[in-house]
């Protein structure tokens, strides 16, 4: 065991009798630290305040969170760093640390929460077992997209993370199909936890240093729980914007001490900027962008999430005939531009409309402009030449997070 086990008791002791700091105080001084120390790796006992180092634990997390704890850090998201560039670079070649605790979490609890899930949404939740995860998708009775939920399969519920903007509205949907003989609860569990996604290639070298290595090279969702300072750390497999990566979930009261781990171990802090530019780089469709009503799951390219062979929920009808009379009309591409563009700009193809842009973002120095939009398939084609608007040029190409998600073969 490593010298930092004497720190949990000093760690917990410093939490209950001083002050902790405001959440943007927190980040701020992470950020200056991390920039400080960029060339020079701090030694492991000097940075965590707490020990990673015991083994998983066998507890549901998600019930022992109290109100009070989620004054101590709340939603601390960071617009920008002026830094957006590195942030990106780090992704692709070292490691970032992004706080979503602006996101969603629904705990869904009670005999029947596998049943209900697995009714409610698009994947097959019947065939997953505890510590296990999985993307799903929420969908209106014709299969248009509402969100794509993280789910994670715990010992006395599951968790599911959705975007910002659909929490309540998914929450409320929930509550409203539990009929008088389920044996559900739904409990909206945004405000008493706190989120963070650790991304980019070294992120597996950082989740070694800090002796959760055990999950590395699990399968996607897969998670464990954890003890820091007796709060629970939850760990798992995938960060939202790809299938590699880590997603921490966590007390907000220890939530100032991990951020400050992570950055400790090399982390290059995220804000929200630079997250909005990687998602749409990296093709990750979001809630009234390209999760609409204009759009339904398969043209979203959600195949990952989609199972086709579970029984009746709620979409399947109309996935089934998508699937079976090949009635996918439109996909989504990424689009590499010649210059800005509005969102809802039509894209046209030898002057006739085929398509509509969903989202742009001015890009790297590396990318250039990027936007994601809706094509007809007919004249979708990686490396074709679309104009978006009155007279940007636009190149179609395949974006990460769509390539990882495999349709079914014919046969």
């Amino acid at each position: 065991m490593s010298s930092l086990s004497a720190a949990i008791s000093c760690g917990c002791s410093l939490r209950r009798t001083t002050h902790v700091p405001t959440s943007h105080k927190l980040r701020n001084d992470a950020f200056w630290l991390h920039q400080k120390n960029y060339r020079k790796r701090f030694s492991l006992s000097w940075v965590l305040p707490f020990d990673l180092s015991p083994p998983p634990i066998d507890l549901d997390p998600l019930g022992t969170l109290t109100d009070a704890e989620a004054e101590v850090w709340k939603d601390g998201t960071t617009k920008t760093y002026d830094n957006d560039d590195e942030q990106l670079d780090a992704v692709n070649n070292g490691v970032a640390v992004v706080d979503l605790s602006d996101y969603g979490r629904i705990r869904v609890s009670g005999e029947d929460r596998i049943r209900f899930l697995h009714n409610q949404t698009t994947a097959n939740f019947e065939s997953l077992v505890e510590g296990q995860g999985c993307d799903t998708v929420f969908v209106t009775p014709t299969a248009r997209t509402i969100d794509i939920s993280y789910a994670w399969v715990m010992k006395n519920a599951i968790l599911l993370v959705v975007s910002p903007i659909t929490c309540g509205r998914i929450t409320e949907m929930l509550n409203k199909y539990i009929f008088f003989d389920d044996k559900v609860e739904i409990q909206d569990i945004t405000n008493q936890t706190s989120m963070f996604a650790l991304l980019g290639p070294k992120s597996s070298r950082v989740m070694e240093d800090l002796n959760l290595g055990d999950l590395v090279g699990q399968p996607y969702g897969s998670h464990k729980h954890y003890s820091v300072g007796g709060m629970p750390l939850t760990v798992a497999v995938g960060s939202f914007i790809s299938v590699e990566g880590f997603t921490f979930m966590m007390s907000p009261a220890t939530a100032g001490s991990v951020w400050k781990a992570l950055l400790g171990q090399g982390a290059i802090p995220m804000g929200s900027s630079a997250w909005e530019t990687l998602r749409i780089l990296r093709g990750r469709p979001a809630p009234g962008k390209e999760l609409a009503d204009e759009f339904n799951v398969l043209e979203a390219g959600l195949w990952r999430a989609v199972s086709l062979n579970k029984g009746c929920y709620k979409g399947q009808e109309t996935i089934s005939r998508l699937v079976t009379y090949d009635g996918i009309k439109q996909s989504l591409w990424g689009i590499r531009l010649s210059s800005a563009v509005e969102p809802g700009s039509s894209i046209k193809v030898d002057g006739k409309k085929v398509g509509k842009l969903t989202s742009f973002t001015s890009g790297t120095k590396a990318s250039g402009p990027f936007g994601l939009g809706y094509i007809k398939r007919r004249a979708a084609s990686d490396g074709n030449t679309v104009t978006v608007g009155d007279s940007v040029v636009g190149t179609l190409v395949e974006v990460p997070f769509l390539k990882e998600q495999l349709p079914p073969s014919k046969a």
